[in-house]
């Protein structure tokens, strides 16, 4: 059986990383972006009108007023309708949603093996510390990276501006001026990359500690004499 000192680490380091993935599981429910443009009837020069997305990560709302005309609401899913405007945006898009579901896997997997840990004394291979480390670190390597990607498809690609232009196809418009700002859905993976990063400090400290008391075990034995050590 394991020592109360390596239960109280692990299990504090599954309660954590359980708390990071109810955290971005929610973030996958709730909004993520908004963006906002002013809007003319393609040609007139008149910006009179605006457009507003709101981005899920499944599913978007389009609010357009005199853009053109009277507007109008529209409710989309948001990959189906990005594959009818262009290529890099839906990869993009795509590739968040990958990223997403191999972090929720990664910290489904460091809770398994602290589990199996504070109850049981597996050797130092990927079912010991070295599991966790690696579970870990790779969810939140991955939440950064969906940050990252998220953020440069809502600012630097066209994603908003030719979905805009799918919806009012009949009645082309100009758009400029665009502003987004990142939603609840976007900034509670912060707190999941933080949490991941905490479950591996647990660990260390608990490795740490343990390595450091087998040094000291075997010290007497290395500096012993040599004539003792013979016999």
């Amino acid at each position: 059986m394991p020592s109360t000192t390596k239960t109280l680490h692990f299990m504090s380091s599954a309660l954590v990383t359980a708390v990071s993935l109810g955290l971005l599981g929610y973030s996958m429910s709730t909004q993520w972006a908004k963006t906002t443009m002013e809007c003319a009837r393609r040609g007139s020069g008149f910006f009179n009108g605006t457009a507003t997305i709101t981005f899920e990560l499944f599913g978007g709302n389009l609010n357009r007023a005199f853009c053109p005309l009277f507007g109008g609401t529209d409710d989309f899913q948001v990959i189906s309708k990005l594959m009818e405007t262009g290529v890099t945006p839906v990869a993009l898009y795509i590739l968040v949603l990958c990223l997403l579901a191999l972090c929720l896997l990664f910290s489904a997997g460091s809770i398994l093996i602290s589990l199996y840990n504070s109850v049981s004394n597996p050797y130092e291979t990927y079912m010991g510390p070295v599991g966790v480390y690696t579970c870990s670190s790779l969810s939140a390597c991955l939440s950064v990276a969906v940050l990252i990607i998220f953020a440069v498809n809502v600012n630097v690609t066209n994603m908003a501006e030719d979905l805009v232009n799918n919806f009012s196809e009949a009645i082309p418009v100009d758009l400029r001026n665009k502003s987004s700002e990142m939603q609840l859905g976007y900034y509670l993976v912060i707190p999941y990359t933080l949490l991941s990063l905490f479950g591996i400090v647990l660990i260390y400290m608990y490795d740490h500690a343990a390595y450091k008391h087998r040094r000291e075990q075997q010290r007497p034995t290395e500096d012993a004499p040599k004539e003792v050590m013979m016999y």
